[in-house]
C-alpha cells in the first residue's frame, strides 16, 4: 500500500481516506507542509510525507489497527503510532485551531449568501445546534469517573460533544467533548458558543435545549412545542415541520461526521486525544460535497 498506487483512483482516494478526490488530498498535504508545527522529537524519516498523511487518514476514516496499518505500509506498529499521532496534533492545529477555530461562526450577512429554502421563515438564524455520543472504554481509574461517563439515554459508557452547522449545513462549530452525563445545556454553556451570537441571531435546537434563561440579550432560540394538552395545534405542528426541516440538516452533519470509523469507540489509548479527533473530523468532513443540493449549484 502506498499513496502512489491510490493517487489516479478518486474513488479509492475517497474509500480509504474520505476526501473527494486526489486534488483534494493534494490540496491538505500542501497546506500541511507550508507550516513547521513541533509535535515530537522523534522524526519519521522512511515514510514520506505522502505516505504518511495517508496512514493517518485511513486510520480516522477506516479505523485500522496499528498493526494492520503497519503491515500494509512495511513499517512497525510502532512508527504507525507516532505517524498518526504527530499528524492529528499537525492536522487539528491547522484545521480547527487555524481555520475553524480562528474564523469563527459565520454572521447572519454572510449564511444570506447561501440560504437554502428551508430556511425561508428562520431568515435570521445563525446557527443549528445538536449534541452527539461517541462510546468509550469504561474508565478503570475511579468510579466517579465510571460514573460521570455513563450516559442513562445510550446506557453505554460516552462522550458528548456538540456540534453547530450554518444554514447551508457546513460544520462551523465544534466543542470539547465531556462526559456522557453532561446535560445539553451544561455543554452549551462550557462551550462559549453564546459569547459569539449576537443581537438577532437565532439558533435552532432541539426539545434538549432550555437556553432562554441563558442567551445574550437580543438572541433568540427557537426549538419544537412542547405538549401541553391532549394533542397539537394546527399551528403547532406547522411549526413543529418548519423547524425539522431546517434541522435536519445538523444531523445530516453529524452522520457524515461519525463516517469516521474511529469515533466508532474510543479505547483508554486515545482518551487523552479525543477531543482533537472529533473536532478534526468534523473539519476533514467539511471537505466533501455540500449536504444541500441547492448549495452546491
Amino acid at each position: 500500500m502506498s499513496y502512489q498506487l491510490l493517487k489516479d483512483d478518486d474513488a479509492l482516494i475517497c474509500h480509504y481516506t474520505g476526501l473527494p478526490n486526489n486534488g483534494t488530498f493534494r490540496s491538505l498535504l500542501g497546506f500541511s507542509s507550508r507550516f513547521v508545527v513541533q509535535v515530537s522529537s522523534w522524526t519519521v524519516t522512511g515514510v514520506s510525507s505522502e505516505d504518511q498523511l495517508l496512514i493517518t487518514l485511513m486510520k480516522l476514516r477506516q479505523n485500522y489497527t496499528h498493526k494492520h496499518l503497519a503491515f500494509l505500509f512495511n513499517v512497525c506498529p510502532a512508527t504507525v503510532s507516532t505517524i498518526t499521532s504527530m499528524w492529528i496534533d499537525i492536522l487539528h492545529e491547522l484545521l480547527f485551531v487555524g481555520i475553524m477555530l480562528c474564523a469563527g461562526i459565520p454572521s447572519r450577512n454572510k449564511n444570506m449568501l447561501n440560504m437554502p429554502k428551508a430556511f425561508d421563515t428562520f431568515p435570521a438564524a445563525r446557527i443549528t445546534i445538536d449534541c452527539t455520543e461517541i462510546q468509550c472504554a469504561v474508565p478503570r481509574s475511579s468510579m466517579s469517573e465510571q460514573s460521570a461517563t455513563f450516559s442513562h439515554y445510550k446506557q453505554r459508557n460516552t462522550f458528548k460533544g456538540l456540534i453547530g452547522v450554518s444554514p447551508n449545513a457546513a460544520i462551523t462549530f465544534v466543542s470539547e467533548l465531556h462526559a456522557g452525563s453532561t446535560s445539553d445545556k451544561q455543554i452549551v454553556v462550557h462551550s462559549n458558543i453564546l459569547q459569539q451570537m449576537e443581537p438577532g441571531d437565532l439558533i435552532l435546537a432541539d426539545k434538549g435545549f432550555l437556553l432562554h434563561d441563558i442567551v445574550p440579550q437580543g438572541v433568540t432560540v427557537s426549538i419544537p412545542p412542547f405538549l401541553t394538552t391532549q394533542q397539537f395545534t394546527r399551528e403547532q405542528v406547522a411549526e413543529t415541520t418548519r423547524i425539522a426541516r431546517a434541522r435536519i440538516h445538523v444531523e445530516r452533519a453529524i452522520q457524515r461526521l461519525k463516517m469516521y470509523n474511529i469515533l466508532s469507540f474510543v479505547p483508554a489509548s486515545y482518551r487523552r486525544k479525543v477531543t482533537k479527533i472529533f473536532q478534526l473530523c468534523a473539519c476533514l468532513a467539511n471537505f466533501q460535497k455540500p449536504l444541500i443540493r441547492e448549495v452546491a449549484q
